[in-house]
């Protein structure tokens, strides 16, 4: 699974299309990419009992869990729904990921 190339980059705009968060959408912060998941900004807020370090007190944290890639898709803002990408080659060689519906581009 390590060497799968995968759609979605950090700082995309993603909606879930299944599970609990069905229907949300946010900004990916991290990929998780050995457990083939992604951390999206306020959604699968799950709650973590922590121990007191150094200065630091201890108690329940609520934080992002990761959500399999599977239940994602990058999200359009132009057709404002979750969409497939395709790549488009430009003249210079540069390839870039675009919306296969209206053809916009995600990559700045």
């Amino acid at each position: 699974m390590l060497g799968r190339k995968l759609k979605i980059k950090k700082g995309d705009t993603v909606m879930v299309v299944a599970g609990r968060e069905k229907g949300k959408t946010g900004k990916v912060l991290r990929l998780v990419v050995k457990k083939d998941g992604v951390l999206v900004e306020g959604l699968n807020m799950v709650k973590r009992h922590t121990r007191a370090r150094g200065n630091e007190p201890g108690g329940v944290v609520e934080k992002e869990a990761h959500i399999n890639i599977s239940n994602v898709m990058v999200y359009c803002g132009k057709c404002e729904k979750p969409v497939r990408t395709r790549i488009n080659v430009l003249e210079d060689g540069n390839k870039t990921r675009a919306c296969i519906k209206c053809g916009e581009s995600f990559d700045k």
